[in-house]
């Protein structure tokens, strides 16, 4: 099943169910999925859509950023529900063990030594490890890695 269709039917079950955070959640990744559909005439893989839902989280996490500062706690825990159910849709992330022993082996493979050689390491890593790693986790242990 496409993850588009599961977003359908998920959506349809939120709705039977009278769940409005799920509801409004799923709503608006649709809204991002038809907005690139429609703008760019062309179907969306599961690949673009985990694409858009990974931006979506990253907006939403800047937002509760901001809404700390500005100590709104009603506003966080809104954006902070929306994030809990994009990430049902995104694939499992990888434990930061996991993400250290796919970095070292990436920068083995492009022969990386210092921090200079950073952007070989993260072009590569940003490919391999997208949607199963976020880029600030990718960029952190990089960093790391390469000290």
């Amino acid at each position: 099943m496409s993850l588009k269709q599961k977003l359908k039917d998920d959506l349809k079950l939120a709705m039977r169910e009278k769940n409005i955070v799920k509801r409004d959640s799923i709503r608006a990744i649709n809204t991002m999925i038809k907005q690139i559909e429609v703008d760019e005439r062309k179907e969306l893989s599961d690949e673009d859509v985990l694409k858009l839902i990974q931006k979506g989280i990253k907006q939403r996490e800047e937002s509760i950023a901001q809404y700390k500062e500005a100590s709104r706690d009603d506003l966080v825990a809104k954006e902070q529900e929306q994030v809990d159910i994009f990430k049902e849709y995104m694939p499992k992330q990888l434990s930061d063990e996991e993400l250290e022993s796919s970095m070292k082996e990436i920068i083995a493979e492009v022969g990386a030594t210092t921090v200079k050689d950073m952007g070989k390491v993260m072009g590569t890593a940003s490919k391999k490890l997208a949607g199963v790693a976020d880029g600030k986790r990718i960029n952190e242990m990089t960093k790391k890695l390469l000290a």
